[in-house]
């Protein structure tokens, strides 16, 4: 049986807005199992993002626990929680926040120079993921305003992923790419799950949903569905379709 990498125990966020207190996180339990590829739905103001933020530790729940790898992690210091978050977690995000006046091959290394310090080998990693994701090496040595936007998501995808983050957490990747680009950054993330990268994502696509193992649906700060689905490619995709469709329209997507 897969062991536990993450756990919440009564896990609450609450927000001030105007003197009122907002709980948009509320008593949340959960598990997050060892070769998971959880996708996280629900509508606008569910709490997918607060959720995300409050599991990866870049935002403090206002009350109950957060266990990462058997560390609880919601009293940690902000300087704590950036040591751990280097160690442990990679972020793709919607807007990609490359740096302008670096390169491709700069971009990735950047963060990783941070935990690993041979650079040598960082070097030759980092090629060997850009690579893979189709990214040849005359693009090395672009800087992101030369880069389409799936390009420069796989970029960010690579430097999430290079030092191997016990979770990649990925907030609506493909929300700004067309069709074609979404195709070629799903089947990244599809490939590197397989390749035993555990993945906590919020999307609202269901083309993006498709390429998950687990769908948690939360409504009103807690989860209201929990839904596993075989990994993607060793089912019949239409029959995977309409089972997670029908999911979803019970859950009211």
């Amino acid at each position: 049986m897969a062991s536990c990498i993450l756990k919440t125990e009564k896990l609450c966020k609450s927000f001030s807005n105007g003197g009122v207190q907002q709980h948009v996180i509320k008593n949340l339990d959960m598990e997050i199992l060892e070769g998971d590829f959880t996708v996280i739905m629900g509508s606008s103001g569910s709490g997918k993002s607060t959720l995300l933020y409050a599991l990866s530790g870049m935002d403090k729940p206002s009350m109950g626990k957060i266990i990462f790898c058997g560390t609880e992690i919601q009293d940690k210091s902000n300087d704590e929680l950036s040591v751990f978050r280097r160690g442990n977690c990679g972020f793709v995000f919607q807007n990609i926040y490359l740096l302008e006046n670096q390169t491709v091959l700069d971009n990735v290394l950047t963060g990783a120079l941070i935990v690993q310090r041979n650079s040598q080998e960082l070097v030759h990693k980092a090629k060997e993921l850009l690579k893979k994701t189709g990214l040849t090496e005359e693009a090395w040595n672009k800087y992101p305003s030369q880069l389409s936007g799936g390009e420069a998501q796989r970029v960010g995808i690579v430097r999430a992923a290079i030092n191997d983050p016990k979770i990649l957490f990925a907030d609506e990747p493909t929300g700004q790419l067309n069709s074609a680009s979404s195709r070629d950054v799903l089947d990244i993330f599809t490939d590197i799950h397989k390749n035993g990268q555990n993945i906590i994502m919020v999307t609202h696509d269901l083309k993006t949903v498709l390429r998950g193992t687990r769908v948690l649906y939360l409504r009103d700060g807690g989860i209201v569905g929990d839904y596993r689905m075989p990994n993607y490619g060793e089912d019949d995709i239409k029959e995977r379709r309409n089972k997670l469709t029908s999911f979803l329209e019970d859950m009211g997507w």
